[in-house]
């Protein structure tokens, strides 16, 4: 069978210190009137929700606040954003904020879009034809959901995350002023970080293109590794591994804080297309566990995933050690990826980064049904470049407890 790859990204991409100024004139040339601004009380208390609603206001668009955002937004929370919108006779929602009010306004766009319950369109390729416009304007440099086709939301009822995943969700505008994110805080701004770098990591060591196991008949938005995520994915790292302890413990620092919010767009581009994988597949039931953010719980296991992944990938390891600053003339490429892994290791430890899952408060007893739950990930099983096995994801979770 043929096999090629597919790229694509929000529709239009605003970057650079100031850009928000524009958001007003850019909505009008969509032919917006009316918005909803999703956001949490957080980002409204950090003063960066003025800016928004000013430039909005001064181009002659209506803007009504929803502020229900919340960490890994609930079911709840998408039918609040709903009626709201619904109330103001919204023609686009503007999410504010990072990955969980973009992912909110996703949600909510779907279901203003095409109605029905969110659980229908929990899964791949299941959004049946193009939503409403879509803002999103970026606070953090961490998620990308700014530029993805994937909503994570939380069902409480059932006790899960689940994602919509679909090229029809992707922003209709993404915007970054790296300037909105100068008053993130250090914990956010670490774990934002680290969770780019998964993303860029997993991207560059995803299954080729080519060997993606999909099944007959399916549609996914991730084609596993290919030359353009490749691109991003490195630069992504180089700039991360340059620029985010500077971000963490020097938060007024413009230029780290540009950078950073540079490599997370790039990851975000480059993941949204290639691929997520075992990182994603262990942390999502952790994160349901232990109520952990979601970049501390990929960061926290990402260096494990990446020496479990070594004998398939160790040439791509050692671009990574390179693109991280580390010197590997004269090693081998098994000896160059370990300094892969002990550069993400020493990063974490410079901003912080749990590095034992007994820190999150999980129970070793866990162990075993986390396993079992991971391996049924089809989705993401299929991106890692080393099929696991249940007992694999055991010794990994083991290493890391």
């Amino acid at each position: 069978m043929s096999r090629a790859w597919h790229f694509h990204s929000a529709g239009e991409i605003v970057f650079g210190r100031g850009a928000v100024q524009q958001l007003g004139g850019l909505a009008r040339r969509l032919g917006i009137e009316r918005v909803v601004v999703v956001t949490d009380t957080p980002i409204i208390k950090a003063g960066l929700l003025t800016q928004v609603v000013e430039s909005l206001v001064q181009a002659g668009v209506a803007a009504n606040v929803f502020d229900g955002g919340e960490p890994e937004p609930s079911l709840t929370a998408v039918q609040a954003c709903v009626k709201a919108a619904q109330k103001s006779n919204a023609q686009a929602l503007v999410s504010v904020g990072g990955g969980s009010n973009t992912d909110l306004a996703k949600a909510a766009t779907t279901l203003l879009a095409h109605g029905g319950s969110i659980r229908d369109y929990f899964g791949e390729d299941r959004v049946p034809g193009p939503v409403g416009p879509l803002i999103a304007v970026s606070t953090t440099a961490g998620t990308g959901s700014e530029v993805s086709g994937a909503a994570v939301l939380t069902d409480k009822e059932r006790h899960l995350r689940a994602s919509i995943l679909s090229n029809y969700i992707r922003p209709t505008l993404a915007l970054f002023d790296p300037l909105l994110t100068v008053t993130c805080p250090p914990r956010v701004t670490a774990d934002a970080g680290i969770d780019a770098l998964t993303h860029a990591i997993e991207a560059y060591l995803a299954t080729d293109y080519r060997y993606v196991a999909l099944p007959e008949g399916q549609i996914s938005i991730y084609n596993g590794k290919f030359p353009l995520a490749d691109c991003l994915a490195v630069e992504a790292m180089r700039l991360i591994g340059a620029n985010l302890r500077l971000a963490v413990h020097q938060g007024t620092n413009l230029e780290a804080r540009e950078n950073m919010h540079l490599a997370s767009l790039l990851a975000g581009m480059s993941f949204s297309n290639a691929a997520v994988a075992l990182v994603h597949a262990i942390e999502y039931p952790i994160g349901m566990l232990t109520h952990c953010t979601h970049g501390a719980g990929n960061g926290l296991l990402l260096p494990y995933v990446m020496e479990y992944n070594m004998p398939a990938r160790q040439r791509e390891l050692r671009e990574i050690a390179v693109a991280l600053g580390e010197n590997v003339d004269g090693l081998t490429d098994y000896q160059a990826a370990e300094r892969a892994v002990a550069a993400v290791r020493r990063l974490e430890a410079d901003i912080g980064t749990p590095m034992r899952l007994r820190d999150l408060g999980l129970p070793e007893e866990q162990i075993p049904g986390i396993s079992q739950e991971v391996v049924g990930l089809a989705r993401l099983m299929r991106n890692n470049p080393r099929p696991p096995t249940e007992a694999d994801v055991a010794a990994i979770l083991r290493a890391a407890w």
